[in-house]
């Protein structure tokens, strides 16, 4: 059976839980559309975590890769347009590290754009009354660094996989409760928008040609 790989990150930066991988762990051995899910969570770590994202695909061989992350504060299930070759982080990642203007490929090109079918699956997350938009920066934290990572993979001759990217999603309410002001997402709404997502991107050989683009 073809197989799609989900990931999440474990949790960083003093949070309790991270919303990612409590979403994608529910995904597990489920079937979507004839395929089969497989998840993995991800270190927090740079480098560590490209390399357990390698293994988990040497190990799945999946068709199709799914990466989620954190993004507090943001308002809407976003999907990650661009990953960019620089890790600039603002904050420790969960072994102390703090590079700072470090390439994530020596030689690497600047950037890759995602491989899903983006303006798509925002248009259908919409229908489904799901707040969602085109997101323009990954970062330059973590979560980048996988992005980025992930699309290399897919860059290079010998690639299976089809489609990949990277999405980021809200605080769960119970940390957005931790931090006045911020918006939340439920766990339901947030299992919905990625099961709905794996489903469209299943189903979508080319994109929608719609704006979703930002002015500033």
């Amino acid at each position: 059976m073809r197989k799609v790989l989900v990931t999440g990150f474990e949790p960083f930066g003093g949070e309790r839980v991270n919303p990612s991988w409590e979403v994608v762990s529910k995904l597990k051995d489920l079937q979507i559309s004839g395929v089969s899910l497989a998840v993995r969570q991800l270190p927090c770590v740079f480098g560590k975590a490209i390399k357990a994202l390698n293994k988990a695909i040497d190990e799945v061989d999946p068709l199709m890769v799914i990466c989620v992350g954190q993004a507090g504060g943001r308002t809407d299930f976003s999907i990650e347009r661009i990953g960019i070759n620089v890790d600039d982080a603002r904050i420790p990642d969960n072994d102390g590290q703090q590079p700072i203007d470090q390439p994530i490929v020596a030689g690497g090109p600047a950037a890759y754009f995602s491989c899903l079918p983006i303006k798509a699956l925002v248009n259908g997350l919409r229908e489904a009354g799901i707040p969602a938009s085109v997101s323009q920066t990954a970062g330059t934290y973590v979560c980048n660094h996988v992005m980025y990572g992930l699309l290399h993979r897919m860059a290079q001759i010998d690639s299976k996989i089809e489609k990949g990217g990277f999405i980021h999603v809200p605080y769960l309410p119970e940390q957005a409760a931790l931090h006045p002001g911020s918006a939340s997402m439920s766990e339901k709404t947030l299992l919905e928008a990625l099961e709905l997502t794996i489903a469209i991107t299943l189903h979508t050989e080319q994109d929608l040609a719609v704006a979703e683009g930002a002015t500033h």
